[in-house]
């Protein structure tokens, strides 16, 4: 029995020894060094076409060993963030190799490959569009607080940045913000929209993604082909471009609010599984009250992202997911002080409220009570503030078919749902004054009212009240389906053709649940305030209205529509030596169905006491007997055309014309544009841009300039806050500048500006400047290494604009300054430091006010970005 075990046992290790001598082991190490030849830590090493790498030493040496069956020759390349990749093509002829490369700076990333609103990847050098990149380490020394404030850092972009995490107005080169969100930009995760629409009232695309430590980059294209590349992005695509772990590696970082309520884990790690199969997982959790005094966690999720890449010998196919179930508080406009002039006006904070620190979020604001969607009692957690959750799945492949042919396919399916809640003032004022406001809408006679505290029954006999809407909205179904598929076709060495089919399916079915309330102006810890009439009380709990009668009751509705859109696309790409010409078509298709319903008003017994109050006489109800059918369909061209003169290998020109549009999604529906029988006008809104520009890499650096035009044809959308519909046309013209310059080994600079002349060119405010639209925008950002530690200044500027589009108040122009510190603690662990807004300056993004009273002081409803806020990383890479 021993004897034919040690048999068994010497036969298993022959078998072993053969097998490992069959696998034919081989070495590739080496170093690589920049152009001064100093070493390289953290560049990236790898074998094209295999999940083969490895990052440099602290040394910039590298080594790979890896099993070569099959293979005669590799080609390996190197490289690092800020300079041009280069590779190298080994024979493997024997069994270790020596391979060391130079790297040559390439700041602005112009020999980079590009994949965003691109008909073929190209370089950025000899691409015609105007694209920025962030890399994770431009995004940390931003310092920024939310996703949004990250877009403050590209160039053209103005990201307001004040409503927290998601809810954000965001406008490329003067096109408008015409009615909240991103309407003519779209949001993009891997090359695929977030949401359909970037402009739907409390469910705009930036509140269902969230930026992590599972992005590589961020790729944002202004104009040009984007027209043509999605359906509804003709002014622009921002697009977040997930890590695959390619190359084996991962972080754990910990941030704590030093000045503020703040606790957030990273974590992402990726790793090959084999030389053509590779994973990468990534997340984050958070909690904390935030920058602005809640006074409980308004913050509070998180997410979690993963991904497997199949890598073959003429393609990838890849397999990914997201999960995110995220809570983060809405800031609407506040209370601020206002005197001075219209033209001149000086903004400060309230005695009682700050405009930096405060918000309309209380302790003791916690719930709603109202009818619901199916007209059961509902009760509301305002603590749930922006609530998206979405459960996502996706797929994208691209495979070389030979003969010059290749196909690309992404698709994703994802499940959103959540909620939008928070308090808004919709009038703000003396006390008799909202009394007297409150008492016109309720139809009400308050003879010497008294005012008491809703928590603990104390008299109030404060000088300042205001009526609050509640923004109460149900996300029942934004689910997405899209599809892009793509062939392609190399005729030859210059011409290059792909045609494709996109397709989507958007779900949009959303309920408006809103209530009114008397609160007192408080920043920190605002109370509720009831009313009483001799002995008889005329609220609940602050609740003076079920419903909101100060705006006719126009809010409470629901509305379950459906999205389906099929354009069908065609590009070509012509290559002549240095000159590049490119052309693309897209015909957007779309078919619209579904209903909507508005309120209706009863009288109800809404806290069961078997007593009918003042504020049960009218209660708001959705009236489904009375729906709206819809049923409609539209369809629009968009072209751009374009071209590149390479002048020589560090230079180029480019020009592009472009015609678009942006199709609507509900901010038509409670309006004239739904006509009888469930047709539809005024289904999309055009614009057409042309650009010029001039791309320069130079040794210390970089230079983009660019020369843009845009002219808007809109048909009007509806403003949840003002029940407005803006119909405007709108033109912009401006000069777009993005560069980088190493001043030394230590010392680089990174800037942009954006000077835009926009005006209006139809109805009442034809000739004056479209609301909050700067002239110029700005951003710098200065970097120092101390050896392996380094610090940071950066500013993100913004111009003086007007509040609306009558361009009486001025909003005054504002800089954010802010700062970062890394220390090395080893050379795994890193402690951060980042200051966002350190100068506490109050810079306001938008008022509801058009005016004031001159020369007094005056109480306005404004957003001002978020002061000044210190945090604190430990970040453990591996």
């Amino acid at each position: 029995m021993r004897k034919n075990y040690m048999k068994l046992m010497l036969s298993l290790g022959f078998s072993l020894a053969s097998l490992i001598s069959m696998a034919q082991t081989k070495t590739i190490k080496g170093q690589v060094f920049d152009e001064a030849n100093a070493p390289m830590p953290g560049a990236v090493v790898m074998i094209s076409g295999t999940q083969i790498g490895n990052m440099c030493d602290e040394k910039g040496n590298y080594k790979l060993s890896f099993d070569a069956s099959g293979m005669e020759e590799v080609t390996v390349i190197a490289t690092m963030v800020g300079y041009e990749k280069a590779k190298a093509n080994v024979t493997l002829t024997g069994e270790n190799f020596t391979q060391n490369f130079s790297l040559k700076q390439d700041q602005m990333g112009l020999k980079e490959m590009v994949v965003t609103g691109v008909t073929n990847p190209k370089s950025k050098l000899e691409s015609s569009v105007s694209i920025s990149t962030l890399r994770a380490e431009n995004i940390n020394q931003a310092a920024p607080r939310t996703t949004a404030e990250i877009f403050r850092a590209i160039p053209g972009i103005r990201s307001e940045a004040s409503a927290g995490d998601g809810n954000t107005n965001i406008t490329v080169r003067g096109v408008p913000i015409s009615s909240g969100g991103s309407k003519y930009l779209q949001l993009q995760e891997d090359g695929l929209p977030v949401l359909q629409f970037g402009d739907m009232a409390f469910a705009t695309s930036d509140i269902f993604l969230r930026a992590d430590q599972s992005i590589s980059r961020i790729e944002a294209i202004r104009g040009g082909s984007a027209s043509t590349m999605s359906s509804n992005s003709p002014a622009g695509i921002i697009n977040f471009i997930s890590k695959t772990g390619e190359v084996e590696g991962g972080s754990v970082a910990n941030t704590l609010g030093l000045d503020y309520q703040s606790y957030r884990t990273d974590f992402d790690y990726g790793s090959p599984i084999s030389k053509d199969l590779s994973f990468h997982i990534g997340g984050f959790y958070r909690t904390g009250e935030g920058v602005r005094t809640a006074g409980y966690n308004a913050n509070n999720g998180g997410q979690i992202k993963a991904s497997l890449t199949k890598k073959f010998s003429k393609g990838y196919a890849r397999l990914y997911m997201k999960f995110l179930n995220d809570r983060a508080a809405a800031y609407m406009p506040m209370p601020i002080q206002v005197s001075g002039t219209n033209a001149d006006p000086v903004y400060k904070s309230l005695s009682t409220f700050d405009a930096l620190r405060g918000t309309l979020h209380s302790p003791y604001l916690q719930q709603s009570v109202g009818y619901g969607n199916s007209g059961e009692l509902r009760r509301a957690d305002i603590a749930d503030g922006m609530h998206p959750v979405s459960k996502a799945i996706g797929a994208e492949f691209n495979f070389d078919l030979g003969e010059g042919w290749s196909l690309e396919n992404r698709g994703r399916f994802s499940i959103n749902n959540g909620n939008f809640i928070a308090p808004f003032p919709a009038s703000v004022g003396s006390t008799a004054s909202q009394l007297t406001a409150l008492q016109g809408a309720m139809g009400w006679t308050l003879n010497n009212p008294s005012l008491t505290y809703a928590d603990n029954g104390a008299a109030f006999t404060g000088d300042k009240a205001m009526l609050v809407h509640l923004f109460d909205t149900e996300l029942r179904n934004f689910n997405l389906f899209v599809n892009d598929f793509k062939i392609k076709k190399k005729v030859n060495e210059n011409i290059n053709i792909n045609v494709g089919l996109y397709k989507s399916n958007q779900t949009v079915s959303m309920t408006w649940l809103w209530n009114s309330y008397l609160m007192d102006v408080n920043g920190d810890g605002g109370r509720l305030l009831n009313i009483d009439t001799g002995a008889t009380r005329l609220t609940h709990n602050g609740q003076f209205a079920y419903g909101v009668p100060v705006w006719g009751n126009c809010c409470t509705r629901s509305y379950d529509t459906k999205y389906d859109i099929t354009a069908p696309t065609v590009g070509a790409t012509f290559d002549m030596k240095d000159l590049s010409v490119d052309a693309s078509l897209r015909y957007d298709m779309g078919h619209v169905t579904g209903t909507f319903a508005g309120a209706s008003q009863s009288t109800s017994d809404m806290n069961n006491d078997g007593v009918i109050s003042a504020n049960e006489i009218s209660v708001s109800s959705i009236n489904y007997a009375a729906s709206t059918a819809v049923d409609y369909t539209y369809n629009y061209l968009s072209y751009s055309v374009g071209a590149n003169y390479k002048l020589n290998e560090s230079s180029a020109v480019f020009g592009r014309y472009s015609t678009g549009a942006a199709a609507k999604a509900d901010r038509i529906l409670f309006s004239s544009s739904i006509l009888a029988g469930g047709d539809a006008r005024a289904t999309y809104d055009e614009i057409s841009q042309g650009e010029v520009g001039y791309k320069l890499r130079h040794k210390k650096g970089g230079l983009f300039v660019t020369a843009f035009y845009a002219n808007v044809n809109e048909q009007g959308g509806y403003e949840a806050t003002t029940q407005k519909v803006i119909e405007n046309d709108y033109q912009s013209m401006g000069l777009e500048l993005e560069g980088t310059y190493s001043i030394n080994k230590a010392l680089d600079l990174r800037g942009s500006l954006t000077y835009t002349n926009a005006k209006i060119t139809s109805g009442a405010n034809k000739d004056k400047t479209p609301r909050r639209q700067s002239p110029v925008i700005y951003n710098l950002f200065a970097n120092y290494k101390l050896g392996k530690h380094s610090v940071g200044l950066n500013f993100i500027g913004t111009g003086a604009s007007y509040a609306q589009d009558d361009n009486k108040l001025v909003m005054p122009a504002y800089v954010i300054t802010g700062a970062y510190a890394n220390f090395a603690v080893t050379k795994s662990l890193m402690f951060s430091v980042n200051g966002n807004n350190l100068l506490n300056t109050i810079g306001i993004t938008e008022s509801e006010e058009g005016s004031i009273t001159e020369n007094t002081d005056n109480i306005i409803r404004a957003r001002s970005i978020m002061g000044r806020s210190i945090s604190a990383t430990l970040r453990l890479s591996f």
